[in-house]
Order: structure tokens, then sequence, then C-alpha cells
């Protein structure tokens, strides 16, 4: 039997699967790393902590496995995060500094002051926002010393946490990145398929940093022998949203997925059209196979599963995320509690990286219970803003069915309300792990293991379907009032 191994270096943790050819995954590993904060607003990784927790875990996950022949190997991960290591010694220059980190704000109200953004929109589909790479690079070419003159010599290289791993995994012979990251970064023209001279220059970036952009299924280099015990080809690459997008097997123009991991972000195919949106959503590439990019809309929520996280670790609520959906489920009816959870800024499509989260609705009456239940219920309305903006821009979206994935969807409640408060369906797969899927059947396409887009695509299978129970009145009422929560928090 054919073995993939899907790396899945994520915000909070790094994750190693074994899938077999037909894509049943045979074993797992995960690793959570520290979280750095060194100021308001900033959120840094140390590299290391990823290069070592991704080894490990893909170590752990073969031995799992009972140490089968890998025969290719996918990478997926959190995007828009920047390092910036030195060429000849493997080492970064700086933590990373990762896609929440809201650091640069000024530099790209700078930048839209002076009239930048139509046409950093035009060329790479994204707006000007800390959230991408692009002013990350330029604050550590500014503020390292010396960074700016190795980087441009040739001494240093840039990349998204992708880049990296592949260097760390290839003894740094290939510096490389896919489509998808380089989509990510605002300095990738997705039109043309190229890194941008003009948009290297509006950020200072040189072009001596920056990696070999290739497909989502190609030929990244092959691992060093002593990590696995033999070189093994890296044959599959693509940003966590895009590798879940392939991963619920959305090929089709129309077909819509959301991940609910840290943040939640909505993709919606539209095929062979970069559409650019009206309501501030982002153009990016779903994929890219055999030199033809597939383009999508996407939407952006900076805090999902984390305002989880912060119920366990900030307000010490629970003990383990699992125990939100029974806490929130013994909340009080007749309370409206509304959170606003802006920890990091606001996404799309608002993008206010200066608003901070708020709750409204209090009570003296108000428990853990309750606000279990408004920090689940955060993550639907933020996702009705998406839906909506996607209707507005592009028609395709008017009947889709959102198919669903990461952790939170495990939460009964949270799905419930998230077709209640659409309005409409919402699927879930049997299988879960589509980001991870995604990049192993990206792996196993190019290698030759897996079928091509259409015969994958029959395999997905449906767990559940959550069909809208709330009534037209109640959903309206409701979310007016997240609506004007939202305008609170944007008007402080």
């Amino acid at each position: 039997m054919m073995t993939i191994l899907a790396m899945d270096q994520g915000t909070t943790s790094s994750r190693a699967l074994v899938f077999s050819d037909d894509l049943g995954v045979q074993a797992t590993a995960q690793h959570e790393f520290p979280q750095h904060f060194p100021q308001s607003g900033w959120v840094e990784h140390d590299p290391n902590d990823i290069w070592t927790s991704s080894a490990g875990t893909a170590r752990a996950a073969i031995e799992k496995a009972g140490a089968p022949r890998i025969d290719a190997i996918g990478i997926t991960n959190q995007r828009e995060t920047v390092v910036i290591w030195d060429r000849r010694t493997g080492q970064p220059i700086h933590r990373a500094i990762v896609w929440q980190d809201r650091r640069t704000a000024d530099l790209c109200a700078r930048l839209r002051d002076e009239g930048a953004e139509d046409q950093v929109t035009d060329t790479t589909g994204l707006l000007l926002d800390p959230y991408f790479s692009a002013t990350k690079i330029a604050w550590l070419l500014d503020t390292v010393d010396g960074a700016r003159d190795r980087a441009a010599s040739g001494d240093l290289a840039f990349g998204t946490i992708d880049s990296f791993l592949i260097w760390k995994l290839t003894g740094g012979r290939s510096h490389v990145t896919d489509a998808t990251n380089a989509s990510r970064t605002l300095l990738y023209d997705i039109r043309k398929g190229d890194w941008s001279d003009d948009m290297c220059r509006l950020f200072g970036v040189p072009r001596a940093l920056l990696p070999e952009v290739k497909d989502s299924a190609d030929d990244f280099g092959t691992t060093r022998p002593d990590l696995f015990g033999r070189e093994i080809p890296i044959t599959g690459v693509a940003g966590d949203q895009q590798a879940a997008t392939v991963g619920q097997a959305c090929f089709t123009p129309g077909m819509m997925k959301s991940t609910y991991g840290t943040g939640c972000f909505a993709l919606l195919n539209t095929g062979d059209q970069a559409v650019r949106s009206k309501n501030r959503l982002l153009t990016t590439i779903a994929y890219r196979l055999d030199g033809k990019a597939t383009y999508a809309l996407e939407g952006s929520i900076f805090i999902a599963g984390a305002v989880v996280q912060w119920l366990r670790d900030g307000l010490k609520l629970i003990r383990e995320a699992k125990e939100t959906q029974a806490l929130s489920a013994r909340a009080d009816d007749s309370q409206q509690v509304i959170m606003v959870p802006a920890f990091t800024g606001l996404g799309a499509p608002h993008w206010a990286p200066h608003a901070r989260g708020a709750v409204f609705g209090l009570t003296r009456n108000t428990g853990p219970a309750e606000f279990a239940r408004a920090a689940l219920e955060s993550v639907g309305f933020q996702t009705r803003d998406l839906l909506q903006a996607m209707r507005a821009d592009w028609p395709g979206a008017g009947d889709a069915v959102l198919r669903v994935d990461g952790g939170m969807t495990a939460s009964e409640p949270a799905m419930q309300f998230l077709a209640d408060i659409l309005g409409a369906p919402v699927d879930r797969p049997r299988n879960t792990e589509t980001t991870a899927q995604g990049a192993a059947w990206l792996a196993g396409y190019r290698a030759g293991l897996c079928p091509p887009p259409d015969e994958y695509a029959k395999a997905w299978r449906l767990d559940r379907r959550f069909e809208p129970r709330m009534s037209e009145e109640d959903r309206d009422r409701r979310y007016s009032a997240w609506q004007r929560a939202v305008q609170a928090v944007l008007s402080v």
C-alpha cells in the first residue's frame, strides 16, 4: 500500500497525518507550541519551535502508523506568517511574525492615504491590511540590524511557513512556495502568475529575497535522508484554507467551504474568473494545477476557535475546549449576550485592525454558560457577514450549500446556530480532516497515487446536514443586534 505524509502546520500547533493512497487516515500526531505576545496586537512564533514540532510530529505519526514507506509528502500551513532566515546557516533573523499580528497597521493606513490600495487590489486581489505578508517583511528588514542590506545582496531568504519547512526538510536545497501561499503576500500578481516588480517596489522588498513559485501539485524537492531514513519527494503544497477547499472537493465554480480553526475562512470557487470584490472580500488563488489557476472569493475572520481558547486560557471558564458545548447548552435563553471577539481587530468585510473585543447584553445573571454560548454564536454571526458579501459580489453564491470543516464543527450547537443564522443548510463531511487531506491529495495527485479531481470529488461523504430551524423574524432580530454591536466596536 502506498502512503502519504501530510504535514499540517497551524497557528497554535503542528500536526502530521499518515494517509493511505485511498486517503484513509492511518495515524496522527499533534504538538502545541508557545505563542508570543510582545506588545498589544503583536503575535510571534519561534520558527525553531515550528520546525522541531513539525519534524517531531511527522516522525511520531509515521511511527504510530507502523513505520510504513512514505511515498510522498504534502504540506499545508498557516498563511501570511513571515519568516526571514540566513541562507548560509538556516537560522531565522527574528521570530516569525504571525498572520494575526497588527504591528504594521499604521503603515497600511499611510499607504491607503497615499492612494495605493487600488493598485494593490488590482494586482494581488488583496487589501492593504497588516494581515498579509509584505508589510511584515518590510518591518523586519527595517528593524533587524543590517537585514535590508543582507536581503538586497541575496544573503537572506523570505518564506511563508511552507517555504521555511521545505528549506529545512531539504537541507536548504529548495527555496520554493506554491501559488496559493504566494497569493497571500501582497507581492504576487495573481493574473500574471509571477511576483510583481511594482509591489516589490511599493513595499520595499528585494526580489532576491523571494522563493520560486510552483503549482500546488508539483515537485518541491526531496527530504534530507537523515530525517526519515531516506529521501522522500515533497509533491503537494497549499495554504491551509486552500488545502481545505481541495479537501472538501470544491472543484466546481459556486461551491463554498468554511474552515473553523483558530480563525474562520470561507472560500467560494469562482473558476477561471478572478472576481474583484465590491464588498471588501479578497480575490485569491484557490489552487493551481497543471499551470492553470482556479480563483476564489475569500472572507477571513481572525477569531473563531481562538475565542474558545480564550474561554479556557484567559477566563479559565473551561479546562478543555470540548466542555464549551455542554456549558453553552445550559445558557439562559432569555438573555441575549453578544460577544464581538475583535481581539486582534476585525477581518472581512470590516478590515478594522484597531478594533478590540467587547461583550454586550450583560445582566446580573450572566455567567459562564452565557459567555460560552455567545462565543460560539459569534462565529455564526461573522460567517453571515461573509456570506452576504459573497452573494452581493457573485450571483453564483446565491444557492451555495456551505461545506464546513475544522475543530469547531464538532460542536453541534455551533453548527446548528450557523445554519439558523444563515438561513441555509450547512454540510459537515464524515472526514473533518479536510485540510490535511487536501495536502495529501495534492501530493498524491502529483505522485500518481491519487485520482484526478472529478474522481476524487465523488468520494466526498456527508456526515450531517444542519437545516435552519430559527424563524426568519428571530434570525433578523438577532442579526440586527449583532450588527449594532459591531458598529459600537468600530466606533470606539
